[in-house]
């Protein structure tokens, strides 16, 4: 079924189009046309449809000078003004509905309007209400929707899991060591005076070698550890 509103998937075509026609609007404009200016890429049918629903192009393609005259105007203001204009009088249904509080109109509200004229499809209607919104952004009133991402985050590569999984401590043989060392040369619980009153003391202490160490780097370590720690007591 035929629809009578326009529409795209996404804001940014239209934008484009937009500022590249600002620089310079083409004599005539068809699917190659934008193709050559790196416009709209397998989007070009829906561009195309909304030009001349604005009334820019007619049915051949060819640039209409009465309605182009805003993409001669270097001053943002003045080209989002005279834009508003042409928007205005194509959308005239829905501004004779609403006035001027169409431009502020939500996009449910704007999806039940599409799909109440058109007939269309759910997908379709919210499609027609993003180019509307897209359309009334650029004439001075509201936002350009930002995308939507294509692709949920990636997830790490076997590569960085295997990264990070080398940054957690590791066993001896690649850099770490707990070992349990006796101050004093008193274990706790030991001896022939086990069980009585006399107290004992048992330190454990955790060792981080370092990975990238030699056999020199540990002894020196343990060598430290036994004369600070152990034969001192």
């Amino acid at each position: 079924m035929a629809t009578t509103y326009p529409y795209i998937s996404s804001a940014g075509p239209v934008v484009k189009t937009m500022e590249r026609f600002r620089k310079q609007f083409p004599q005539e404009v068809s699917a190659e046309t934008l193709r050559k200016l790196g416009i709209a890429p397998k989007n070009e049918s829906y561009v195309i449809n909304i030009l001349k629903f604005l009334g820019l192009i007619d049915g051949d393609g060819k640039r209409v000078a009465d309605r182009t005259k805003a993409f001669h105007q270097s001053d943002d203001s003045k080209f989002a003004e005279l834009l508003k204009s042409i928007v205005e009088q194509s959308y005239s249904a829905l501004f004779d509905l609403y006035g001027e509080g169409g431009w502020a109109m939500g996009r449910d509200e704007l999806v039940t309007f599409f799909r109440e004229s058109d007939g269309s499809s759910d997908l379709v209607g919210k499609r027609q209400a993003l180019t509307f919104q897209t359309l009334a952004a650029l004439s001075g009133h509201g936002e350009i929707a930002a995308p939507r991402p294509t692709a949920t985050a990636a997830k790490p590569s076997s590569s960085a899991r295997s990264s990070r999984a080398q940054a957690k401590p590791k066993s001896i043989a690649q850099g770490q060591e707990s070992r349990t060392v006796q101050v004093g040369g008193i274990p706790s619980g030991s001896g022939p005076d086990s069980g009585s009153e006399r107290v004992g003391l048992t330190v454990r202490i955790e060792v981080n070698l370092p990975a990238d160490g030699d056999q020199d780097t540990y002894d020196a370590i343990f060598k430290s550890i036994r004369t600070n720690l152990i034969d001192r007591g």
